[in-house]
């Protein structure tokens, strides 16, 4: 096995923060509180739920409950060399990254319902490679794209502003909640049968059409730091992003299991959505980001971008009043 992984002993200075900056931050007296959230990964009881187990995927995922999970949401380091906290990542090769891939892979197999979906999350390099390896194991369905809207400019090349997320169903029995995923658009050129709307709503906030979701989403919004979901995570996915996943692929109360949480999006946005959830960290302090997370998500349930069980296309929640 190639050693991808290794410490990243450097402490990190701490940030200085605009007045009207919201960034989830974690001061010295709430970590003792937030700590009580956490469970180690020793102490760690197979019949519980909604939990934020703090330690390696490798060693945490032989010990959960088999064929109990409803979806598994992964988003495991890309083939890049980047640091995630007090850890980081290093390229390899191709044949290196899917035999990494395959390390975890195949011990979340065990843990999945037969009717699962599973979606992992890759950037354009690694795509062919993570469709291999887990092509293994599940059924291939689609392949998402998402623009990303803060991707990097380059000089010599085009501006990187998609990932992909790949999606795969254990059988030919998996769950799909269509209509609980339309994405609601404004009418640009809205069509009347008999003088009346047809497929689309006119009322005093424009008009709108409900449509069917398509495997390019541009509707996205990366967590930046006016926005209060907002974290120091460096691969932060947005709680709409899941939501969808969520909402097409599970139902209420079902359970989630994401072996890469970083700072939390899945098990918060399961939180707000009333669906159970393991999620696994290796990294303490990104771990108390997200116990943090899913005490603010008692108070605030909101999503951005999703408002009265519809998904909105960019820019036009000002529609919504």
């Amino acid at each position: 096995m190639i050693r991808i992984y290794e410490a990243y002993i450097e402490d990190q200075p701490k940030k200085k923060r605009a007045l009207r900056n919201r960034t989830v931050e974690i001061s010295e007296n709430e970590i003792a509180g937030l700590k009580l959230g956490i469970v180690a990964e020793n102490l760690l009881e197979k019949n519980k739920k909604d939990l934020i187990i703090c330690g390696n995927s490798f060693s945490v995922l032989p010990r959960l409950i088999p064929k109990s999970f409803d979806l598994m949401f992964a988003d495991p380091p890309y083939n890049l060399t980047k640091d995630f906290g007090k850890e980081s990542f290093r390229q390899t090769t191709s044949d290196g990254y899917e035999e990494w891939l395959d390390s975890w892979l195949r011990l979340c197999v065990p843990l999945l319902r037969p009717t699962a979906s599973v979606y992992i999350c890759g950037d354009w390099r690694s795509g062919a490679v993570i469709q291999n390896a887990a092509s293994k194991y599940f059924k291939l369905r689609n392949r998402i794209t998402w623009e990303r809207e803060k991707g990097r400019g380059a000089k010599r090349n085009w501006k990187n502003a998609t990932e992909d997320i790949w999606f795969f169903t254990v059988s030919d029995d998996y769950t799909f909640n269509l209509d609980a995923v339309k994405q609601r658009r404004r009418v640009l050129a809205p069509y009347k049968e008999n003088g009346r709307p047809k497929d689309w709503s006119d009322g005093e906030s424009g008009k709108f059409r409900d449509t069917h979701p398509s495997n390019i989403w541009t509707d996205i919004t990366v967590p930046f730091w006016s926005m209060p979901e907002n974290t120091d995570h460096p691969t932060q996915k947005p709680e709409k992003l899941l939501a969808k996943i969520i909402l097409a692929s599970t139902n209420s109360g079902e359970l989630i299991l994401d072996p890469f949480a970083g700072s939390g999006t899945t098990a918060v946005t399961a939180k707000k959505l009333n669906r159970r959830f393991i999620a696994i960290e290796s990294d303490e302090q990104y771990c108390l980001v997200a116990a943090k997370r899913l005490e603010l998500a008692k108070i605030d349930k909101t999503i951005q971008g999703f408002k009265d069980c519809v998904f909105w296309e960019r820019n036009s929640g000002n529609m919504t009043k």
